[in-house]
């Protein structure tokens, strides 16, 4: 019965990995590409781009006026964070926060401020949450890998 059940798990488990996946044909049958597609939940092979095929306007942007950047990730010893905000615009803080909800550390940021290095050495391996707190109340969340 336990082999019946394993072998049920396991199809269903096949038949979705399936659709992650799509493949084109040529006239001949030849195989001529394949797509891995995570984020494609109803979307058809032609909605879907190729990486090399995504220009600036594909790529989701904090705001229209800001820049934002963190690196590296994954993270081994220390992350750097460095933004350009609009003028009545500026981060008020930044928080790190495990999966599991718990906040780590939380900084404070000002007008004057346009950059921060968060310390990762003393953190397990694993996945952290970096949310940043804008003046005007936004908030963004970045995911960040510690190795």
């Amino acid at each position: 019965m336990r082999k019946y059940l394993l072998i049920l798990l396991l199809s269903g488990v096949f038949a979705n990995a399936q659709s992650k996946v799509t493949f084109s044909y040529d006239a001949a049958g030849n195989q001529i590409s394949r797509i891995l597609c995570i984020n494609c939940a109803g979307k058809t092979v032609e909605e879907v781009k190729e990486i090399e095929a995504i220009v600036e306007s594909d790529l989701e942007k904090f705001s229209e006026e800001d820049l934002f950047s963190y690196y590296p990730n994954p993270v081994k010893e220390e992350l750097y964070l460095q933004w350009q905000l609009s003028q009545e615009n500026y981060v008020t803080s930044v928080s790190v926060y495990s999966m599991a909800g718990q906040v780590l550390r939380k900084y404070s940021g000002s007008s004057r401020t346009n950059s921060l290095n968060l310390p990762f050495q003393e953190y397990p391996s694993g996945v952290y949450i970096v949310l940043v707190t804008y003046k005007n109340g936004d908030d963004k969340s970045i995911k960040i890998i510690k190795q």
